[in-house]
């Protein structure tokens, strides 16, 4: 009996051996970092992906992903099964909002106040707060999953040819992060000796960090680092980004790319954070208001030239802007695109993608996603295919093959031209020999204007050739047509 008890023994020692936690001699140590279940997990090789490079922020598309709201079970599961899907949308990185666990001190609830006042218990369990309310930077959040369906979203979006980024909010912390009890000086005190939220805002569920503390610098800093060694992600999107210090960014980056060949996209439009090598995109903020207002027609296009001149102005040629109708905030806070938008929303999505620079989809937007998701509890996003969806397939593939939409660090060029009517756009997009001609009704009535070009060209988003002769063409309200030379 002794002998067979030390051989069971010993093949659960063998066992145990081949299903040990570890993806690299390096992260025996950080065996700390992925205790998101009590649950032994078995952990998947991590799919290799070649280096991001210039082809892709030429022609890439970059998708957010809600995965709370993407889908009824709001897991990483039921997103990772849906990634090739997005593959035909053109998607080239996925953005995952937060994937933290989110901390229950002063977590919010909907209509601003903390989920612990809510009486009703059943209703105050339905608050799970913002994903901006970070408890641990280095875990999962269970309401997502398990760090190996966190892997596997990694690995089937590495294996369709996309990247993906974290959402990283390194302005501030929830009130539960583990700093809070060990390291109060990583953190804003006022006066008095308390620390506080970040000022300014009405954010009262996280505690503002203080970046005047070096040795909070190095653990972000290696926080980061974590998530790009040992599980294989290929970049961030930082949340206000200009609200953190410029020599934090300075110091960070080029540590966190010494690592591997990353993307990072700055949650704010300051052109000084894109120099140096620092951020690769920034938000086009002043372009998207600029589009909402032109939807309502308290701006016109002699507004739009003012502001592409300024961008030409503003940053350097190999700078790039990410371009969108919608994102989380402004979905949730200011309107649907149907609302913001209305007749247009169609037309500015497009031009979206016209434009020099990186256009964004966000989680429901390819469903015609018409209501605002709720933001600290569970909603959930429509999956019909509809007009939205074919129309940005249509243009997924058009930014991906033709070099006329080229819009990264070697952008194709753009000319604007005045027409005889000031409603209508003609934007001309070329590279390396290949032209795209847009044209569009800025306006809620129908516009006739001349068409200078002649010839034969491709109507891309109908898919038949048409004709033009130096004679007027009208266009119905908001309509466009991207015309392609044959």
């Amino acid at each position: 009996m002794k002998k067979l008890i030390i051989v069971v023994a010993l093949l659960m020692f063998i066992f145990s051996c081949k299903n040990e936690k570890t993806l690299s001699p390096e992260s025996k140590t950080e065996d700390a970092k992925v205790e998101s279940t009590n649950e032994e997990e078995e952990v998947a090789t991590l799919v290799e992906i070649e280096p991001i490079n210039d082809a892709i922020l030429e022609q890439g598309i970059i998708y957010e992903a809600n995965i709370r709201q993407y889908s009824s079970e709001g897991t990483f599961n039921a997103f990772t099964k849906d990634i090739p899907e997005l593959k035909q949308l053109g998607v080239k990185i996925i953005w995952l909002m937060p994937v933290f666990p989110i901390s229950q001190t002063k977590r919010k609830a909907t209509g601003g106040e903390f989920a612990s006042l809510i009486k009703d218990e059943a209703k105050r369990k339905k608050m799970l707060g913002s994903y901006y309310a970070i408890s641990d930077f280095t875990k999962i959040n269970p309401e997502f999953g398990t760090i190996s369906d966190f892997r596997a979203l990694v690995n089937e979006a590495h294996k369709n040819g996309m990247y993906v980024i974290l959402d990283w909010v390194a302005n501030h912390t929830g009130w539960d992060h583990e700093w809070l009890k060990s390291h109060q000086d990583y953190y804003t005190h006022n006066d008095q000796g308390d620390i506080i939220h970040p000022e300014e805002t009405d954010w009262t569920d996280v505690a503002d960090l203080n970046y005047d503390n070096k040795e909070m610098r190095k653990t972000m800093i290696a926080d980061m680092s974590y998530w790009i060694t040992e599980e294989g992600i290929d970049g961030f999107r930082c949340d206000v980004a200009g609200s953190v210090p410029i020599d934090f960014w300075q110091e960070a980056i080029p540590q966190l790319r010494s690592k591997k060949d990353i993307f990072m996209l700055a949650e704010a439009w300051e052109p000084e954070l894109l120099k140096a090598n620092l951020f690769d995109m920034a938000y086009a903020w002043d372009g998207h208001h600029l589009l909402n207002d032109m939807a309502k027609e308290e701006k016109s296009l002699k507004d739009w030239d003012t502001y592409a001149t300024k961008v030409v102005s503003d940053y350097e040629k190999d700078d790039i802007l990410m371009n969108f109708v919608t994102n989380h905030d402004e979905n949730s806070w200011n309107g649907t695109i149907q609302e913001r938008m209305g007749d247009a929303s169609e037309l500015m999505t497009v031009f979206s993608y016209i434009i020099p620079g990186m256009p964004l989809i966000y989680s429901g937007q390819e469903y015609n996603l018409n209501h605002r998701l709720k933001f600290f509890e569970k909603d959930s996003i429509p999956k019909e295919k509809g007009n939205m969806w074919n129309v940005l397939e249509k243009l997924g593939a058009l930014k991906n093959k033709n070099v006329a939409l080229n819009g990264g660090k070697q952008s194709a060029s753009y000319l604007i031209f005045e027409t005889d009517n000031e409603n209508v756009l003609k934007y001309i997009r070329s590279k390396d020999g290949k032209k795209i001609i847009f044209i569009a009704n800025f306006s809620s009535e129908p516009q006739t204007f001349k068409m200078t070009d002649e010839g034969i060209f491709l109507d891309y988003m109908a898919n038949k050739d048409i004709l033009f002769n130096n004679e007027g063409v009208t266009l119905a309200s908001w309509a466009y047509k991207i015309l392609i030379d044959l």
